[in-house]
């Protein structure tokens, strides 16, 4: 049998296995399509999966790819059953690349034995813009692998081809979209005109590397689809390059809540009772720890207890702002040992990328780097802030560029500055009542900080503190936040259910 009649053959069985099908269908980033791949359904029909481990072989043989002692690395997860079929096929070693390192043991984030120099071939299941395939590719790389080439089994034409050629790799596809719609047109699987909404929508959806679309030749950003903004926070976690990032957008989520409470009252006790009150309603604790009067360790195991309990995460607002060697010892060192127990903390991005790197260094062997993260201070509330937009951008720029890994999000004001729908914003100045302070504070209503300034996470303080009832002060400002990022992406789901 030809190889051509073999790809028409197993086209023919991968639809009607429903590996991919027709209709209307919400994609991860937040757009609309008439057509889904979901290959991960061969896992149940090995016979589909050994034809296609032989067909993909045949195809890097006829690809002509010089893979003489090449390691074999699957994108996780749906292409590592095929991959390691290939692998054993073709007598070739393989690498597994881990979507987070291991917390314990070497803690490595590729698996396999290889040296740097070795050559590795991608092999990947469908691909859109070619994120996944370079998310992959830069792992593969930091550790001195060399990549240039990967192996797609659907190619839906919308911008993989030329995003992954930019980084230095060919990508060669089994089937593309548009051989597969001709297939299943020839076979009398679906009607032409469904044919031409397809091609209709592959014309119109041309994803760029940065997010937006190319149309008729011109860029088109779409707006409330694919930009944070208008998408959930479930389909943001697949994005965020930040391993804490990710948690706390599922734990946000889950829990139905973008509260973050400024707890800055000066006794522990005070701080431990009202993160009990509180703490079902928050997804955040931000805390002042030198304004403590009554520091100790025993108050942070004791806020650490509250926070496993009630589900939320540590958010220490220490606003780093000195060089490498200085930040590394106030933050893993000194009375307060803030490393230890925040899982994030504020940063200015003042000194520039060596402040990241000295953070980093403080967290040390014994602690996994994804279990930490900081928000970079991009924008201040108060009146007068000398932060500009110069400033502002370098500070996102910062984040996107130099530690991804290690940025979960932006502290702002404007939901412009942060396009990423991977980064998360967060705004202080939340108030059920807008207005100014005596000190120049400016207070915002929920639904302005959630649907004008573009906040993910909201901070108030006084408004809940000065409470005589924080517990149900938090589940008001938690009910509207949550409502108002429920308009803004466009759903009518209400938080009834969150108690």
């Amino acid at each position: 049998m030809t190889m051509e009649a073999k790809k028409k053959e197993l086209a023919l069985r991968l639809f009607e296995i429903n590996a991919f099908k027709f209709g209307d269908f919400k994609m991860k980033v937040g757009i609309n399509s008439p057509v889904y791949f979901d290959l991960r359904v061969i896992v149940s029909h090995p016979d589909v999966m050994d034809t296609l481990a032989d067909i993909l072989q045949e195809f890097i043989v006829d690809s002509k790819l010089n893979t003489a002692g090449a390691h074999l690395c699957g994108v996780p997860y749906t292409a590592l059953p095929v991959a390691t079929l290939i692998s054993i096929k073709s007598n070739k070693p393989m690498l597994i690349r881990r979507k987070e390192a291991k917390k314990y043991g070497t803690k490595k984030l590729i698996e396999g034995k290889f040296n740097a120099g070795d050559k590795c071939l991608i092999i990947e299941d469908v691909v859109t813009s070619g994120s996944s395939i370079l998310e992959t590719v830069e792992d593969l790389r930091s550790e001195g692998l060399v990549v240039t080439d990967a192996i797609v089994v659907v190619d839906r034409e919308q911008g993989g081809v030329q995003n992954t050629e930019e980084r230095g790799v060919r990508m060669h596809s089994l089937f593309t979209l548009s051989y597969l719609l001709q297939v299943m047109l020839e076979a009398k699987r679906i009607e032409e005109s469904t044919v031409k909404a397809v091609a209709k929508y592959i014309d119109a959806c041309q994803i760029r590397s940065d997010g937006s679309f190319m149309k008729n030749g011109t860029t088109v950003v779409v707006v409330n689809e694919l930009c944070r903004t208008g998408m959930t926070f479930e389909a943001r976690a697949d994005l965020a390059k930040c391993p804490l990032a990710k948690d706390l957008l599922k734990l946000m989520a889950t829990k139905k809540t973008t509260l973050c409470l400024a707890a800055d009252l000066t006794k522990s006790e005070d701080i431990l009772n009202l993160a009990d009150a509180v703490g079902p309603y928050i997804c955040l604790l931000k805390t002042h720890c030198d304004i403590v009067c009554d520091f100790s360790e025993q108050f942070v195991r004791s806020l650490q207890s509250l926070a496993r309990q009630h589900n939320f995460l540590l958010l220490e607002d220490r606003k780093f702002a000195d060089i490498g060697n200085t930040v590394a010892q106030q933050y893993g060192g000194g009375l307060y040992r803030i490393a230890d127990w925040a899982d994030l903390v504020t940063v200015h991005a003042l000194p520039g990328q060596g402040i990241l790197k000295g953070l980093k260094s403080a967290i040390g062997t014994d602690k996994q780097a994804a279990s930490r993260a900081v928000f970079l201070l991009a924008e201040m509330s108060t009146e007068g802030a000398l932060t500009d937009e110069k400033y502002s951008s370098a500070t996102v720029k910062m984040a996107t560029e130099m530690d991804p890994d290690f940025v979960a999000g932006i502290v702002c004001q404007s939901k412009d500055l942060v396009a990423s729908p991977g980064l998360l914003q967060l705004t202080p100045g939340v108030k059920l009542e807008e207005g100014v302070d005596g000190l120049g504070q400016l207070y915002d209503s929920p639904e302005r900080v959630v649907k004008d300034k573009g906040a993910d996470i909201c901070v108030v303080g006084r408004g809940i503190l000065a409470s005589k009832t924080p517990s149900d002060t938090a589940r008001i400002y938690r009910d509207r936040l949550w409502e108002a990022y429920l308009e803004r992406i466009g759903t009518g789901e209400k938080n009834g259910s969150a108690k």
